[in-house]
């Protein structure tokens, strides 16, 4: 099983929108799950296809198995391992007792791949604390969003920096997630500060994807819709979907 993390420490930048709609792109590639390591819980308020009766928190904290937690999404081959937005145990477990397990996620992904998944996606919430580098230490690969803003570069850094020191301690044993794709989300070609952003973006040693300012995003997050799922009136752009799909069909090499 192939597991890819979704993160940077700043907020605001689409990241639930890219790995949610990335992930429903991988799910035509093979069997797919989604985990929600956000405590808003907001891939779950938009994918999750029925009320789920546990969370993540729940199999993290080992009240429940996992195999009984998982939920399926309107999509078709993806599953959710979903986050209560509201009264949800994230923020508290991430607080307590992750603080003794820095590798528990590592150790869930094995019990994920033996139910038969080829992918697992994790929506990492805004930050570097406990949570989010316990879903690193689990991860193969790591993409980051981030939009074309003047202080944008400095957190891919920081970001960069963070992710070496969460690895750094495990490295007799594991190797790290791959980190080598970024993913420039809501650019605005129209926007001289962001083609100026982008120009330097791209003498990074990186992979980069651009997605434009897309409205559909929100049309799809109101409707509990994947953005395939839109109505044509209501569809992503063309060259959002394209992009989406490069992404993606790179991730299961």
């Amino acid at each position: 099983m192939k597991t890819i993390a979704f993160g940077i420490q700043k907020g605001g930048v689409g990241k639930t929108s890219i790995s949610c709609t990335t992930a429903c792109h991988i799910a035509t590639k093979g069997r797919t799950i989604l985990l929600d390591f956000d405590p808003q819980g907001n891939a779950s308020t938009w994918l999750a296809l029925m009320g789920p009766q546990y969370e993540l928190a729940t199999v993290l904290g080992g009240k429940v198995t996992v195999d009984k937690a998982i939920t399926p999404t309107t999509i078709p081959n993806l599953d959710i391992l979903a986050t209560f937005g509201l009264d949800g145990e994230l923020k508290l477990y991430s607080e307590t007792q992750l603080l003794t397990e820095p590798l528990i996620v590592f150790e869930l992904m094995k019990e994920i791949a033996a139910l038969g998944y080829e992918y697992a996606v994790m929506d990492l919430s805004p930050g570097m604390g406990a949570l989010e580098k316990a879903a690193l230490r689990g991860a193969d690969e790591v993409v980051t969003p981030m939009t074309p803003e003047a202080f944008g570069l400095d957190g891919l850094q920081i970001f960069n920096n963070e992710l070496a020191k969460a690895i750094k301690p495990f490295k007799s044993f594991m190797a790290g997630p791959v980190y080598r794709r970024i993913v420039v989300n809501a650019h605005d070609d129209r926007i001289k500060q962001h083609g100026d952003i982008y120009v330097k973006i791209k003498e990074l040693p990186y992979e980069i994807y651009k997605v434009p300012v897309d409205p559909a995003f929100r049309k799809a997050q109101i409707a509990n819709k994947a953005l395939i799922q839109l109505d044509r009136k209501d569809g992503a752009k063309v060259e959002t979907m394209a992009e989406i799909a490069r992404l993606g069909d790179a991730l299961c090499l």
